[in-house]
């Protein structure tokens, strides 16, 4: 069943832009919950804030890439099970089909030389965007709420220091505020019986290696199952398994394989089809992605419509708030953590600036546009630099 009738677009429409998105979508998942939240709620106004919201919380809370899941989300607010399958397939096929044409052309010249130049000057752009993206999206929905700027503060805190982002604070802190601002009628003075709290939470050529492909798909589930926050999480679990466990790839290997995520729209887990293409070829490649991918749908569509049904209560939405306050804080956490690889010299922090700079002042310059720009800066200026 869909609810069309509140909706303001057609399914279609929504396709459309996912489709758009994932083919220039530049920034990793910071930028891109930035840019669903400024087209979709803002201007179109075609979801509203209050979904928006339990879509990121939801996205947090679930294991999974958060920008893929909060597309899928946002797909089933008005067009359910349907709306979620297309708009998350129309999300992610772009920058899988991009990657798996650089796997092709990686695999025939025997790897990517330009690549770490392209990845200078894009990753630069890429931080003054995302930097842009999260001072917004902060602005936005933690206000001036005095209750929700601490839980902002301390989740970016952890997230710079530990360089990872931990589920039991998404949960702590939707728990904190629902507590404060809801409080449930047994936590109230003078009705403790001695309940518990509740317990919250998830605790193609040559011929085809079925052995190496089941091999594939069962460690890219397990990754695309237990890994928790944006894809930018997966590339130190990726790393332990595809590097030092099973030995598919080689140390440079897989480092051109995060830059290739890096450099390409959509989601940064979409570096998963690459490794897939890398290890068994074009079946190695979707298998990869399809083990990725699958994980994190039923992730979001099975608890969505709970979340659809029970999201006006106040104890529902305090702990949402908790939960979007804390996400946002590990996005803004996120965005120290990718600068510290991306900016290594005064050339690309001025790039960031720039960046960030002329998208503030002029609002409507594409990222895509400047991400060109930086991309044939790096290519032209790293060369010189690491040879200086």
């Amino acid at each position: 069943m869909t609810d069309t009738a509140t909706a303001r677009y057609a399914l279609w429409q929504l396709t459309r832009y996912m489709l758009a998105l994932g083919a220039w979508g530049f920034g990793g998942p910071v930028a891109l919950a930035g840019y669903m939240y400024r087209d979709l709620v803002e201007r179109r106004q075609w979801i509203a804030d209050a979904d928006y919201k339990e879509g990121l919380a939801l996205a947090q809370l679930m294991p999974g890439p958060l920008a893929a899941q909060l597309a899928m989300y946002l797909g089933f607010v008005h067009y359910r099970f349907i709306g979620a399958t297309v708009v998350g397939l129309a999300f992610v096929l772009p920058s899988f089909l991009m990657v798996l044409a650089l796997g092709v052309v990686y695999q025939a010249f025997g790897g990517l030389g330009w690549m770490q130049s392209v990845f200078y000057g894009v990753g630069a752009a890429v931080i003054g965007i995302i930097a842009l993206s999260a001072c917004k999206l902060t602005s936005k929905s933690i206000g001036q709420d005095r209750l929700l700027w601490p839980i902002f503060l301390a989740s970016a805190t952890m997230t710079a220091i530990t360089q990872s982002e931990a589920v039991w604070l998404f949960l702590g802190a939707g728990v904190l505020v629902w507590f404060w601002r809801a409080p449930p009628a047994w936590l109230k003075p003078g009705r403790l019986h001695g309940v518990a709290a509740p317990v919250l939470g998830l605790f193609v050529a040559g011929a085809i290696d079925w052995a190496r492909l089941k091999q594939i798909g069962l460690y890219f589930a397990y990754a695309g199952s237990f890994v928790f926050g944006s894809g930018l999480a997966i590339v130190p679990f990726l790393y332990g398994g595809v590097v030092k466990e099973y030995g598919w790839l080689t140390e440079r290997q897989f480092v051109d394989a995060v830059a290739v995520a890096m450099i390409t729209p959509g989601p940064v887990v979409i570096t998963t089809g690459f490794i897939g293409y890398l290890v068994a070829g074009f079946s190695g490649a979707v298998v990869a992605a399809l083990a990725t991918f699958v994980p994190c749908y039923l992730f979001t569509v099975i608890p969505a419509p709970y979340f659809r049904k029970y999201g006006k209560r106040p104890d529902v939405i305090a702990f949402v708030a908790g939960v979007t306050a804390a996400a946002i804080g590990s996005i803004a956490g996120a965005v120290i953590v990718i600068g510290q690889r991306s900016i290594t010299d005064w050339i690309t922090a001025a790039l960031a600036v720039a960046t960030a700079a002329i998208l503030w002042r002029f609002k409507k310059i594409p990222e895509p546009a400047l991400v060109a720009v930086a991309a044939v800066i790096g290519l032209i200026v790293h060369p010189l630099v690491a040879h200086a």
